[in-house]
C-alpha cells in the first residue's frame, strides 16, 4: 500500500476511537443526568456548559430544591473525554440567592459560567413548575 492510503487508514482507526470516546461521555453525562433526577425527584435540576476556546470547557449541573437551596452542584472540566463530574459540597445547602452572590463575585472562568448557565435553567424549569401549576389550579 501506498504511503498515502496508510495515512488515512490511520486518521480513519483514529476518528474511530474519538467517536468511540464522545459516545462514552455522553453515556456518562446521562447517566449522572438520570441519576440526580432520580436522587432528587422534588427539586429542580439545572444543567449548563461553557466552551474555552484555548483552556478547557465546563459543564455544571445544579440541584435546587423546592426551598430554593442547593442540594447538589456538579461540574465537569477538561478537554478529553475521560473527564469526570465532581461534586462540590462546599456550595451543597446554600440558598439559591447565596450561590448566584458567590458566583458574581468569582473571577468569571468557565466554571462559573457553565453554574450560571445551569441556576438560569434550573430557574427557567422552577417558573414553567409553578405556572403549570397556577393554571391547574
Amino acid at each position: 500500500m501506498a504511503i498515502w492510503q496508510w495515512a488515512l487508514l490511520g486518521l480513519g482507526f483514529v476518528w474511530a476511537i474519538q467517536a468511540l470516546g464522545v459516545w462514552r461521555q455522553m453515556q456518562h453525562y446521562t447517566d449522572v443526568f438520570k441519576g440526580i433526577t432520580h436522587q432528587f425527584n422534588d427539586g429542580f435540576v439545572g444543567a449548563g456548559h461553557a466552551r474555552g476556546r484555548f483552556r478547557k470547557g465546563a459543564i455544571a449541573m445544579v440541584v435546587i430544591g423546592p426551598d430554593l437551596l442547593v442540594k447538589r452542584l456538579l461540574t465537569m472540566t477538561g478537554r478529553s473525554v475521560f473527564a469526570k463530574f465532581q461534586r462540590n459540597q462546599h456550595f451543597e445547602g446554600m440558598t439559591l440567592e447565596a450561590l448566584k452572590h458567590a458566583q458574581a463575585k468569582g473571577n468569571q472562568s468557565c466554571v462559573d459560567a457553565a453554574i450560571a448557565l445551569a441556576i438560569a435553567q434550573a430557574e427557567a424549569v422552577r417558573e414553567r413548575e409553578i405556572d403549570r401549576g397556577a393554571q391547574t389550579a
